[in-house]
């Protein structure tokens, strides 16, 4: 009978200590939820002024980008020049199987066709520069 009832006490013990090291993790999660519930709140704020700010100046907002598109645009903003549609998948970790290499092309032309990228050869895509005022007008 003690036997059993050592049992039950370690579970006990076991059970409690389960519990504490959960409730560490939910204090935790928790907090960082409150901080991701903040940075939303700001998010929010700040997208309202843009549109705020555009529509005062008579400009359209920009149209957001659909799902998926902004993780297309990192390897360029990393200093990427003159990437294929393979360099994209290769740096997002995408299959390069040749659907893989289609669907990304088909996305990289229609960030061409929204301005966001230009394609200065066939297949290869890049961020427009900004123009730069030509220095032999300034005479």
């Amino acid at each position: 009978m003690r036997e059993l009832l050592d049992k039950i006490e370690t579970r006990q013990r076991l059970i409690r200590e389960t519990a504490e090291q959960l409730l560490e993790q939910i204090n935790q999660l928790t907090g960082q939820l409150a901080a991701a519930e903040r940075t939303l709140d700001r998010l929010k704020i700040t997208h309202e002024t843009v549109l705020e700010l555009a529509s005062e100046d008579g400009t359209d907002p920009p149209e957001p980008l659909p799902p998926g598109y902004r993780e297309v645009l990192t390897p360029f903003e990393q200093g990427g020049e003159g990437l294929r549609a393979k360099d994209i998948c290769r740096a997002l970790g995408n299959g390069l199987e040749p659907r893989h290499i289609e669907n990304m092309r088909a996305k990289l032309k229609r960030l061409v066709n929204r301005g966001i990228l230009t394609e200065p050869e066939p297949g290869i895509f890049i961020l427009p520069r900004p123009a730069r005022p030509d220095s032999t007008q300034a005479e």
